[in-house]
């Protein structure tokens, strides 16, 4: 397949986002630059390479498994450690860092990070994982990617 696959290049970072249970969960968000449309997400209780491979699988298998696809994240443990560059090799990406301290060089993963947290997650977190990530497929597949406008393509 081609890299027209992806509308635009995509784009990935993790945050903690919310208290779930009796822990911090982090959530690792990759996302089509020019749709604005979140590919392929991961939770976790334990921020590690592990889970954003998994954001980036999904990603890549929703996508139609393209090739030739520029990648962009910051430049976090999770972007640069091995476990993580190497599905990027074997899914021929080339791999794009942010500068550092720049955070606005990945924006539109910080501007989706926002809106999580400030218009959809509880403030007092979530009673458990399952709830948590209930409520997130619904946000980011839902309502962000299919009925949120983005003024950056024109809605």
């Amino acid at each position: 397949m081609s890299a027209s696959v992806f509308c635009g290049c995509p784009s990935s970072d993790v945050t903690y986002l919310f208290w779930a249970g009796n822990r911090w969960t982090c959530l690792a968000v990759l996302i089509d630059l020019f749709a604005r449309k979140p590919t392929g997400w991961a939770l976790s209780s334990s921020p590690d390479s592990e889970f954003t491979c998994k954001a980036l699988w999904m990603a890549y298998e929703s996508r139609g498994r393209p090739n030739g696809v520029r990648f962009h994240s910051a430049q976090g443990c999770h972007d640069t450690s091995l476990t993580f560059r190497q599905p990027l090799w074997r899914y021929r990406m080339t791999q794009s860092l942010s500068r550092k301290g720049h955070c606005w060089d990945n924006s539109p993963i910080e501007r989706l990070f926002r809106s999580l947290k400030t218009e959809w997650v509880p403030k007092a977190g979530y009673p458990t994982q399952q709830e948590a990530r209930r409520d997130l497929v619904d946000d980011l597949i839902g309502y962000y990617s299919q009925t949120r406008p983005h003024q950056y393509n024109g809605g």
